[in-house]
């Protein structure tokens, strides 16, 4: 991310985004140091047509924090998100960052995956952390909503999730402009992973969501979700300066 810094749609014109490793293992963290250049994940093409799962896997490690970091300004109680407390577990919540992310359509492509109602979750009856992965458009508005859910849950307030990374759907046909294409670059690098989905027009119809009949990113991106919640990596462990879930306000 940026220094700290939330960016703004003035801001557009020069964003840069968290080196592409694994800040957990210690070396960088994009939360609090200057970024260096990296290349915008673009949507899936046809480089790879079907990989094994382990090959899946090693394509999916982590490019940015996979866990909460150290000294990272909590923003504003109007910026979070709530937290709501869930009864049943899920296979995974998909979190839309704002109104219209399309967390209700994502949740359809497998049985088991719920819609999040932009709150992250909190399951008591769950052997571990909630999985989640975050959705927004790739409006401004869109966008600057994912920054500011990524902030809320870097600086450890949003307790006992594992956020596998944010999925990011058109917002419109065709290519994205540039200012935006370089503010989901930004976004992105604040998350382990990043997805991009394109404009599907029969979803629009409100016709059903069908992976077999979905674009080839669609069905990429529920084969690496898949991949990753039968096989999940090991988590790191959350640094001891960030709050737990019994001090997070």
């Amino acid at each position: 991310m940026v220094s700290g810094k939330r960016c703004r749609a003035g801001d557009l014109r020069t964003p840069t985004r968290g080196p592409a490793v694994d800040v957990t293992e210690g070396t960088v963290n994009p939360w609090l140091s200057r970024p260096t250049p990296n290349a915008v994940t673009e949507p899936a093409g046809d480089l790879v047509t079907d990989p094994g799962p382990d090959a899946r896997l090693a394509l999916l490690r982590p490019t940015g924090p996979s866990a909460p970091q150290p000294g990272v300004p909590a923003p504003e109680h109007v910026d979070r998100l709530p937290t709501r407390t869930r009864l049943q577990p899920a296979g995974l919540w998909c979190l839309g960052a704002h109104g219209g992310a399309g967390e209700t359509t994502l949740a359809a492509l497998s049985p088991g995956w719920a819609a999040a109602d932009h709150a992250w979750p909190q399951v008591p009856t769950a052997a571990g952390p909630a999985p989640v992965v975050l959705v927004a458009r790739s409006s401004a508005h869109g966008l600057l909503a994912a920054q500011r859910a990524t902030t809320q849950w870097a600086a450890g307030l949003a307790p006992d999730v594992d956020l596998l990374g944010l999925v990011v759907v058109a917002d419109a046909p065709g290519r994205l402009p540039r200012p935006l294409r370089e503010l989901a670059h930004v976004v992105g690098g604040g998350v382990a992973r990043t997805w991009h989905l394109p404009w599907v027009e029969p979803w629009r119809l409100g016709e059903p969501v069908d992976p077999a009949t979905a674009p080839r990113p669609v069905r990429r991106l529920l084969d690496d979700l898949t991949a990753l919640l039968h096989h999940p990596p090991a988590q790191p462990a959350v640094p001891s300066s960030v709050p737990s879930s019994r001090t997070a306000v």
